[in-house]
């Protein structure tokens, strides 16, 4: 009778360990997600998304009293044709037509390196920052890459702000005017973006 009752306060022991830890795991496991929740796309005031195309011109001005791109970082002395290694910071205008004297709607904000020690390819990372009318405050981030003489070149829209959040799409981009000389460049930009 004593074994019995020692095997029932041992099996009584261990269920309620075995209990004690299982409730711990769980209510540990809890409280580290919720960091987390689904909602509903409507508490943010979300309704239905649509498709917006703007289109935009990209004046990269290097030579001048006061250009809007700056190298740096140099490439690397013994480097290929390309420059590859290069890196410019911009801060852009985007205009309404190909002329940088046309109605300015905001700026192209971020970098491009060269990356491709084959070609002129470079990495772009970009904000159209705009300026001008509804969109003033909002902004449409672009990175991807550019092969500079191709004729037309893809690059996707990753996201935005302001009135594009939870924005996705992307641009093409045509070269309108390129000075070999000085580098100094027009780019026709076609953005398609899906957006909220």
């Amino acid at each position: 009778m004593a074994k019995a009752s020692i095997y029932t306060s041992q099996f009584t022991v261990f269920f309620f360990l075995s209990y004690s830890l299982s409730i711990f795991l769980v209510t540990g496991k809890e409280s580290h997600d919720q960091f987390t929740r689904t909602m509903d796309m409507k508490l943010l005031g979300i309704k239905k998304e649509k498709l917006s195309h703007f289109k935009i011109y990209w004046h990269d001005i290097i030579t001048g009293p006061s250009p809007s791109g700056i190298q740096i970082v140099p490439p690397p002395q013994k480097t290929s044709r390309t420059a590859f290694g290069l890196v410019r910071m911009i801060d852009n205008p985007l205009t309404m037509g190909p002329e940088l004297s046309s109605k300015m709607v905001g700026r192209a904000q971020g970098f491009y390196a060269q990356a491709s020690q084959e070609e002129i390819g470079l990495l772009m990372a970009m904000n159209f920052a705009f300026t001008e009318g509804r969109y003033n405050g909002s902004t449409i981030t672009v990175l991807g890459r550019n092969r500079v003489f191709s004729e037309v070149r893809e690059m996707p829209v990753i996201g935005g702000s302001g009135l594009f959040r939870f924005a996705r799409g992307y641009v093409e981009a045509r070269t309108q005017k390129l000075d070999v000389n000085t580098g100094d460049a027009t780019v026709e930009y076609n953005v398609y973006v899906l957006h909220y």
